[in-house]
């Protein structure tokens, strides 16, 4: 469900439809309105950081939320104008049902904040959003990702080095994350599926629009290949140009680092590698030809900081990142598939706790639940069987 106190990321599938066939309509009619609370939230498209103090002030509950009328809800929330204050009315009036169905039939996730497989690092950010709309599926690997971003206008030089660098990145286990438009955006998605990884796509728009539209095909082998197509707004909502900026911190959000293919000072690429320096996340760009103005924005990124880029291993050596499969593996080969499927469920569960950043020993007895002795014991495990390794301070990162 989407409430914290029920299983979360509620699943809209053909096959849940069917079954709610059996279920006493009570608790179906509970599900379906809670899940419309959810959706009302995110229709009413507040800053992210209003809408959690809305959350805040109602005890988490958006039901509670849109309970109160639009002259009490200014008490909670005095910055709202006149036309905020009209659509929370409009919102309140609407079933959603319509957009459920919909979800149901793209086989869809509500994934909300207080959801255990929210991503921690969109969670860790001032204006995560509330509530996230999932096309496929969120996995545990998201943690070790790398954006890839750059011209919709990019030249065969842009081109070509967005899919090479997807696909080297891929075939070391890292997932690839864009924002599914045209040109570079484009061109990391399919260089990390052909070399058989990972990708996500956060979009500008409702995951049931398709954006743009000559990309339907590569959203659904996106999907198909076990990654994600995520927005932050409810289905059907239109593309509007205002929308994929607001996104593009998104997408540096959930990566550990952010690479700039081919960006002209006037690309939206530059403002996600904005939000990525102020989210604490590594910036990387390409260098390029002077003399078309295509590489600009790059070149002025280098100027201010950002690691010049020449080779794959540029970005791995800055990440730290240690691969668990030779270059070259398919991603999710049989060999690193039998390795993961092979471990018990406590060792899952300390291995899933892990990632880049140093956790003590301390925080993942504490987080787990598991006596001190067994913590020890698996982590010994991990590090013997190349998933974990020991850093200072007794604390251990994840190996790819």
């Amino acid at each position: 469900m989407c409430r914290a106190n029920q299983p979360p990321g509620t699943i809209y599938r053909s096959e849940r439809h069917r079954g709610m066939q059996h279920m006493p309509n009570t608790a179906v009619n509970q599900q379906t309105s809670q899940i419309a609370d959810w959706m009302r939230l995110s229709a009413l498209e507040l800053n992210p950081v209003r809408a959690h103090e809305l959350l805040d002030a109602f005890q988490g509950d958006p039901s509670a939320i849109f309970s109160v009328g639009s002259s009490e809800i200014r008490k909670y929330q005095p910055q709202m104008t006149e036309n905020q204050c009209q659509r929370f009315v409009d919102v309140q009036k609407r079933s959603f049902t319509k957009e459920q169905d919909v979800m149901g039939k793209l086989g869809a996730t509500c994934v909300t904040v207080q959801d255990h497989n929210y991503p921690s690092s969109l969670k860790q950010l001032p204006d995560a959003p509330p509530v996230l709309f999932v096309r496929g599926t969120l996995q545990s690997e998201f943690k070790f990702s790398v954006a890839i971003v750059g011209s919709r206008r990019a030249s065969s030089y842009g081109l070509t080095l967005s899919g090479h660098f997807a696909k080297e990145l891929a075939n070391h286990g890292l997932t690839i994350v864009s924002g599914g438009a045209r040109g570079v955006d484009t061109q990391a998605h399919r260089g990390a599926l052909d070399a058989g990884g990972r990708t996500v796509a956060f979009i500008g728009s409702g995951i049931d629009v398709t954006y743009p539209k000559d990309n339907k095909k590569l959203f659904e082998d996106i999907v198909d290949q076990g990654g994600a197509i995520i927005s932050e707004y409810v289905v059907g909502t239109r593309p509007e140009p205002w929308r994929f900026p607001a996104r593009n911190r998104l997408i540096s959000g959930l990566s550990l680092g952010v690479l700039v293919i081919e960006s002209p000072m006037d690309s939206g690429s530059l403002i996600t590698a904005r939000e990525a320096a102020d989210q604490g996340r590594d910036v990387f760009a390409i260098p390029g030809p002077i003399d078309t103005g295509r590489n600009s924005g790059c070149h002025k990124l280098i100027q201010d900081g950002a690691k010049l880029v020449e080779n794959v291993d540029d970005i791995l050596n800055e990440l730290g990142v240690l691969a668990l499969k030779s270059p070259g593996a398919p991603s999710g080969s049989a060999g690193s598939q039998r390795t993961q499927l092979s471990l018990p469920p406590e060792q899952r569960l300390i291995l899933d706790m892990l990632d880049l950043q140093a956790k003590t020993v301390d925080s993942l007895i504490v987080a787990s639940r598991i006596n001190a002795p067994q913590v020890v014991g698996i982590l010994t495990m991990l590090e013997m069987k190349g998933l974990a390794r020991r850093v200072a301070g007794n604390a251990f990162i994840r190996v790819l």
